[in-house]
């Protein structure tokens, strides 16, 4: 006889979903948090865009930022070193 199946018991499609929408949280929160870090080094419309972005594509937009917007950006500028 088939024992009867629990319908408070997770399913594994239900246990993935939650880890990839967690981990889809984690990265938007971490882009958003580092496009305000590096808003000295973008203009507004390139801030407002890689905001849209990660916001618009859940996982890889933020994968976007992090490893293409976050070196495409006008270096820092730095006070000018003494001769």
């Amino acid at each position: 006889m088939d024992a009867p199946i629990d319908p408070l018991a997770p399913t594994a499609y239900d246990v993935s979903f939650t880890i990839f929408a967690a981990i889809a949280a984690v990265l938007l929160v971490v882009a958003l948090v580092s496009i305000a870090r590096h808003a000295q080094r973008l203009t507004a419309w390139q801030a407002i865009l890689w905001v849209l972005l990660a916001l618009v594509i859940p996982v890889l937009g933020p994968l976007a930022w992090l490893f293409i917007g976050r070196r495409a950006g006008a270096p820092l500028r730095s006070l000018p070193h003494p001769s």
